[in-house]
């Protein structure tokens, strides 16, 4: 299969780096490791976006912030450019239909992205937001697994990665988009950005190069130059939305609250180290070591994750509903309710957990109430009650745990009642302010004054349990070492001693 440029120069000088223009730019959300763990939340599947092919610029070419406007960040990115036809290929195949690959820098303006909801058409699809080139790399010279993607903001260092740090390698973010269309010759695939991203300003100029180090003739895009300039034109109030930002549009703009020059704040209840730990202690181990300490109802029965890959931890911000009463709902459900209410103060790093005394008979949150809880900044999301736009609500990211999911509103078993108050969630009693951390196997409740004790004990437990588990493995009998008594245990501590 050859993907030789045709004679189809193009005359506009927007699409002079490809070999025709593409009938559609599609771009992955997040798919670098040091993006996800700089942003706090690792998806388990690739989701994707479209820019208008209006968007690209080439190399050289000025790239303007709109007046009235201050978040505009760049993100140096791979761009794939197919080169066959794909519909339905699988992962093995998929890399034959890229043609060549070039540097991207896909443009964003924060200020737009309130009124997005992800879709990114105002904040990414402006004129000039895409460029890409300079410069062409056959996909054919080089291995996928080993590019280097680099942005320079006035000449310093920016962004430094290479595509051995993806979630999701580009074979799969090909395969996958082709279910859903035809990739056709000439289409641009953005393949995310890693740690780095920020914002830039009126008079920086931005730099981006993708290459293939140690690969024989050191194929490389060039340098793609794009240099930022203040628009004139603003946005008409009587025509839509106007920009808009919070310090958590800056904080991700910027790429943290410290570069965006405000305060550094930890997460409520949770210094940084602590969470850390908690982010390495498996539920199962905690809940061994709290079952130790005399606590033994301390799971949220009942409910199941909708992204079982993905860890959580925060504290607790609660939300209470009472059984369906006609004359209560016409009183408390409508209007500015506790639901809305809870949604709305949640904070970053906290966990908004619902009370639906296990009634999953009606949803007790949708799409746009994970998206603001998500833009809050929130931790996530527990309720034993059920979840409606299931997969709307699974897309936006944002850990969820659930009974399951239902299509019916909030008025089918529930009146929203209460928030910030002591609630009964899956069995178990919660406060606010508690700690709560969550994986595959479910959802635990840590009082805060015993959250460092029991997190150390449980990643000591874990060295154990993996010293353990080696020796079974290596055929010693259970006896004796599972639990570690006699002279396993004196082994063992022998071995501790050494690490």
């Amino acid at each position: 299969m050859t993907h030789d440029i045709e004679p189809t120069t193009p005359v506009d000088p927007r699409f002079a780096a490809l070999p025709q223009r593409p009938g559609k730019v599609l771009a992955v959300h997040l798919s670098y490791a040091s993006r996800a763990d700089q942003r706090g939340r690792r998806p388990s599947a690739p989701s994707y976006f479209l820019k208008p092919s209006s968007s690209l610029a080439a190399s050289g070419d000025e790239i303007e912030r709109p007046a009235g406007t201050e978040l505009l960040a760049f993100e140096a990115e791979v761009a794939l450019v197919i080169g066959s036809d794909a519909r339905h290929v699988g992962a093995a195949d998929a890399w034959a239909h890229v043609g060549w690959v070039t540097a991207s820098n896909d443009f964003g303006l924060y200020d737009l992205r309130a009124n997005d909801r992800g879709s990114n058409v105002r904040s990414k699809g402006r004129d000039g937001y895409t460029p890409v080139g300079p410069g062409l790399i056959d996909a054919r010279q080089i291995d996928p697994a080993r590019l280097r993607v680099r942005a320079w903001v006035n000449g310093e260092l920016a962004q430094d990665d290479t595509t051995a740090d993806l979630i999701f390698p580009f074979a799969q973010i090909v395969a996958d988009l082709s279910q859903h269309m035809t990739l056709e010759r000439g289409d641009v695939i953005l393949t995310g950005t890693p740690a780095g991203s920020s914002v830039v300003v009126p008079g920086d100029v931005v730099e981006v190069e993708v290459d293939a180090p140690g690969t024989a003739g050191a194929p490389t895009s060039g340098r793609l130059r794009t240099t930022v300039v203040q628009g004139a034109q603003g946005f008409d109030p009587e025509l839509g939305s106007l920009p808009a930002v919070d310090d958590l549009q800056r904080a991700e703009a910027w790429g943290s609250r410290e570069a965006a020059g405000l305060a550094v704040e930890a997460a409520p209840g949770l210094d940084p180290a602590l969470r850390e730990k908690l982010h390495r202690a498996p539920v199962a181990g905690l809940s061994q070591q709290l079952r130790k300490r005399g606590l033994d109802n301390v799971t949220i029965d009942g409910v199941r994750p909708l992204h079982p890959g993905v860890k959580l931890v925060g504290t607790a911000r609660t939300l209470r509903f009472v059984p369906n009463r006609e004359d209560l709902f016409d009183s408390h459900g409508g209007g500015y309710n506790a639901q809305k209410r809870a949604f709305d103060a949640v904070g970053e790093g906290e966990v908004i957990v619902i009370e639906a005394r296990g009634e999953s008979g009606s949803g007790t949150l949708g799409d746009i109430l994970a998206i603001r809880a998500h833009a809050r900044g929130a931790a996530g999301i527990v309720t034993d009650g059920g979840v409606r736009d299931v997969e709307a609500v699974t897309a936006v990211g944002i850990p969820v745990y659930t009974a399951g999911a239902h299509p019916a509103v909030l008025g089918r078993r529930h009146v929203p009642w209460d928030v910030d108050v002591t609630v009964a969630c899956g069995g178990t009693t919660v406060q606010p302010g508690d700690i709560l951390v969550g994986d595959a196997d479910g959802v635990i409740v840590i009082p805060p004054t015993l959250a460092a004790e029991v997190a150390d004990a449980a990643l000591e437990q874990e060295i154990e349990d993996g010293w353990i588990a080696d020796q079974v493995a290596h055929g010693h009998p259970v006896d004796g070492l599972f639990p570690l008594s006699g002279e396993w245990k004196d082994r063992y501590r022998a071995w501790r001693a050494t690490i």
